[in-house]
C-alpha cells in the first residue's frame, strides 16, 4: 500500500515511508510529533491535523499497552488528485478477539472511556483492521485532504 506524495516527515520521503518504534512512553510522544509534522507537510488544515494526530495517538497507545509495543509507519498516498496520510500501526501482541466489539462505543479493556478504536476509525476516512488471536494486529488508517 505504498503511495506517492509530497515527501515524508521524520525521515520519510515520497518513496520511503517513515517508520517509528512504539516501545516507550517517549516513543508515543515522538509518534505524535512526527504525525503532526506529516499532516502539515501533506497540507491538512488544523482541524484535520488534530483528527489524524488524535487517531495516531490512540492507535499507537493501543499497540504499546495492549500489543506490547510495535511500529507506526507514515505514508503519503495520492488518489484522484487528493493527498492523504496513511498510518500503519503494527504490533505482535495477542490480537483482538472480537474486532466488531472492540470498535463499538463503550468497549474498554481497561480504565478508559471506551472510545479508542471506534473513535480512531471515525476520525479517519479509511480504516482496516487485520488481526488474529496470537498473531498481533495491523491497522491501516487513511485520511484524505479535500483538495
Amino acid at each position: 500500500m505504498n503511495g506517492t506524495g509530497s515527501g515524508g516527515a521524520g525521515g520519510g520521503s515520497a518513496a520511503t515511508p517513515a517508520t517509528h518504534p512504539v516501545r516507550t512512553d517517549e516513543d508515543l510522544i515522538a509518534v505524535r510529533h512526527a504525525v503532526r509534522a506529516a499532516t502539515v507537510e501533506a497540507g491538512f488544515g488544523l482541524v484535520d491535523q488534530t483528527r489524524v494526530v488524535t487517531a495516531a495517538s490512540e492507535l499507537a497507545r493501543n499497540a504499546y499497552i495492549h500489543g506490547g509495543g510495535g511500529t507506526v509507519t507514515i505514508e503519503f498516498p495520492r488518489n484522484a488528485g487528493r493527498r492523504g496520510i496513511r498510518l500503519t500501526v503494527r504490533d505482535e501482541g495477542p490480537g483482538i478477539p472480537d474486532v466488531e466489539q472492540a470498535l463499538a462505543d463503550g468497549f474498554t479493556t481497561g480504565a478508559g472511556l471506551g472510545h479508542g478504536l471506534g473513535g480512531a476509525r471515525r476520525l479517519m476516512h479509511e480504516f482496516e483492521v487485520d488481526t488474529a488471536p496470537g498473531k498481533g494486529t495491523t491497522i491501516r488508517a487513511t485520511r484524505w485532504t479535500t483538495q
